[in-house]
């Protein structure tokens, strides 16, 4: 396993991280899940990152659960919060009653003190960013939040945050999108804002739900043991990538990638995992898994270095069904 910076910080994390999005407390069963987690651990990964929405609060006890008896100085533990958690009008968004209650709760899951980076989910344009902002700062005071980060906040939002962060002496230093080989939408505008503010990204579906891993192939339902081929994913694949699944020229141009993939020695997973770190801006790629050896296969992707001969090869072989408008971001 290899190590990053997170952004222009001191924060040093796996360049592979765990997340537990859908699979913890949802997808998979408790042992499994510490099986994956297990895995994780043996490959090195440090970093490992939930919210407190996933599986409506089960992800964060399912991991606190897991990583119990762990060194806690060598993990990186991050979550997050905006989305609903309960019926009341203030069991969400970036209010500050809720995000100083949603890092109590998401603390009291996990099992810890503290969480190394905290993120806002999603902007919230009801709330001013002023008082957000204040909020996160005194829980960086407190020493419950040692790092603040957004998750899917357009440059202009970022950008504002930052000039905030700097006010109140924050460090804010992570913004986490979705990015792919298919899914660019950051390039223009999100990561050129991080890098003049210094923050990291951090990112999400760096596989398209799956979809670049090979296991949708055109005119073929999805395997029931896939994340469309189950209940608790279907609705999340349709959402984020059901326009490539629908679309056979999209899923026969991703099985293009095999031989790309092939004569690297590499595994389609690999070659897209490696394909976002191949980005100077990313400081990591965010994996799943429902069974620990996807972990060990996807983590394999540490310190890939991929020529531009290939880089330019899957750009040819993509090129109709990437997505590049940053007005896509959120």
């Amino acid at each position: 396993m290899e190590f990053r910076r997170l952004g222009q910080s001191g924060l040093v994390i796996s360049e592979i991280a765990y997340g537990n999005w859908i699979t913890h407390g949802a997808q998979i069963d408790e042992e499994a899940a510490h099986a994956c987690v297990r895995a994780a651990l043996d490959a090195g990964i440090t970093t490992f990152d939930t919210a407190d929405v996933y599986s409506e609060t089960r992800a964060e006890t399912v991991l606190g659960k897991a990583l119990a008896g762990e060194r806690r100085e060598g993990l990186v533990l991050s979550t997050k919060v905006c989305h609903p958690v309960g019926p009341g009008p203030n069991d969400r968004g970036l209010s500050r009653k809720h995000v100083i209650e949603g890092c109590e709760g998401s603390l009291r899951r996990l099992g810890t003190d503290y969480v190394d980076v905290y993120y806002a989910h999603r902007y919230d344009p009801a709330v001013p960013l002023e008082e957000t902002m204040l909020a996160f700062a005194d829980l960086v005071r407190s020493g419950k939040v040692l790092y603040v980060g957004v998750s899917e906040w357009t440059a202009e939002q970022i950008s504002r945050a930052a000039s905030l962060a700097r006010e109140l002496r924050v460090p804010l230093v992570a913004s986490q999108p979705q990015y792919s080989m298919l899914w660019r939408v950051i390039d223009s505008q999100v990561v050129p804002a991080c890098e003049r503010e210094g923050l990291g990204q951090v990112v999400w579906s760096p596989l398209a739900q799956g979809i670049l891993s090979g296991k949708y192939l055109p005119g073929t339902a999805a395997p029931s043991d896939s994340r469309a081929g189950t209940e608790a994913g279907k609705g999340f694949v349709d959402m984020l990538v059901g326009h490539w699944m629908k679309d056979e020229g999209a899923l026969r141009a991703v099985q293009e990638l095999g031989p790309v993939a092939s004569d690297l020695g590499l595994t389609m997973s690999q070659l897209a995992i490696a394909w976002v770190l191949q980005n100077p801006s990313v400081s990591a790629a965010i994996i799943g898994a429902s069974r620990p050896e996807q972990v060990k296969e996807n983590a394999a992707a540490s310190g890939v270095r991929l020529e531009q001969a290939v880089l330019d090869r899957i750009d040819e072989i993509l090129s109709a069904y990437i997505v590049r408008d940053p007005a896509r971001t959120g």
